[in-house]
């Protein structure tokens, strides 16, 4: 048996289309699945990018407030 490779079980590779669900981006890369669908790719995620996204604060410090009215009027 020396010198004789055993046979594996591999997947077969597929040319696959990769598309990113948050900013449209679509490649083609090797995969076992057919089609691959992203939640975030490297073109839009943070990480990758640097830039960060605005997370919406400001209904939270506006509760906040409005509590803090209710609170100074009762």
């Amino acid at each position: 048996m020396k010198g004789k490779q055993p046979e594996l079980n591999h997947p077969e590779l597929v040319v696959t289309s990769v598309r990113c669900t948050t900013c449209g981006n679509e490649f083609t890369t090797r995969s076992t699945h057919a089609e691959l669908v992203l939640d975030v790719c490297s073109n839009c995620h943070p990480a990758y990018t640097g830039v960060e996204r605005e997370i919406a604060r400001g209904s939270r410090i506006e509760r906040f407030e409005r509590r803090r009215a209710r609170a100074a009027t009762a």
